[in-house]
């Protein structure tokens, strides 16, 4: 999948300022180009401008249930509009905390989720679990804006970067103290990260970015052809179209370490009581 670019990034495939975008995910890069370039200037942090940072890679790893939760503070889908009406981000990841997750994913977009930077500052605020800065980064002033709000961990998204951006970044991330997340659609992608240096944590996206349709079988089919020891050196998270204890169950014996669940409890009702009762087992 191809994702062009019309302000920001050497290397990468142009479109002209009068073109429409190609697909969803490339309308969302274009708006990220334009917010980017409003406050660029490197954000050198002092340690004393920074939250304590807390280890997402442990929280996953010492999980007592396999795969561990990460569950998402969301308010808006592109694919399916208003999640929730009355959201309230913090009760939201009190609640979360409360049914059991083990990290918590915070959408940092304004105009396609409805989240923000505020938002996630807000959340850590207000929760002591590792954050995840769910954000389409394309440029390193939004590593630094997420670490100055509380994050621990950042997201990636391969399928908008190239190696060289993929690496850079990663490497910033990993010098604040925080983890990061790279997060892979496809046989190719998956090969790309896995010959980076150093990456600890790989996402699989459930959800086709063209069209935004959702299956599991994309972590059986990027994981069924992984060697035992690409399994055991990386901790494998499965991201979107997760409902249930038996989807947790599928992607645990796919080899996942971890899931990624938004819609699916942030639609409830009771957000804790959805949470526990994912993440119970089936007798």
């Amino acid at each position: 999948m191809q994702v062009r670019r019309q302000k920001l990034g050497m290397g990468y495939p142009k479109a002209g300022q009068r073109d429409d975008p190609q697909n969803v995910l490339e309308k969302i890069v274009w708006q990220k180009e334009g917010e980017v370039s409003e406050w660029r200037s490197p954000h050198r942090l002092k340690s004393s401008q920074m939250p304590p940072v807390r280890s997402f890679l442990a929280a996953l790893r010492d999980s007592p249930q396999v795969p561990a939760l990460i569950a998402e503070v969301k308010r808006v889908s592109p694919s399916r509009g208003v999640l929730r009406e009355d959201f309230d981000p913090v009760s939201i990841a009190q609640d979360y905390v409360a049914g059991g997750a083990q990290c918590l994913s915070v959408l940092t977009d304004a105009v396609f989720f409805g989240g923000g930077f505020e938002v996630l500052a807000a959340v850590r605020g207000a929760v002591e679990v590792p954050l995840l800065c769910k954000e389409f980064v394309i440029d390193a002033a939004q590593v630094y804006r997420a670490r100055q709000c509380g994050a621990d961990a950042v997201l990636l998204i391969a399928t908008i970067l190239h190696d060289q951006d993929l690496l850079s970044l990663q490497q910033l991330i990993q010098s604040l103290g925080m983890t990061a997340l790279i997060e892979v659609h496809s046989r190719e992608e998956r090969d790309r990260v896995l010959a980076l240096p150093n990456v600890e944590l790989i996402g699989i996206n459930n959800r086709n970015l063209a069209d935004f349709t959702v299956s599991l079988e994309q972590t059986a089919r990027l994981m069924g052809e992984l060697s035992p020891e690409q399994r055991r050196s990386y901790l494998w998270v499965s991201e979107s179209g997760i409902f249930s204890r038996t989807d947790l169950d599928f992607v645990a014996a796919q080899g996942g370490s971890a899931v990624l669940v938004g819609e699916a409890l942030v639609r409830q009702p009771d957000i804790t009581a959805a949470v526990r009762r994912l993440l119970q087992p089936v007798s």
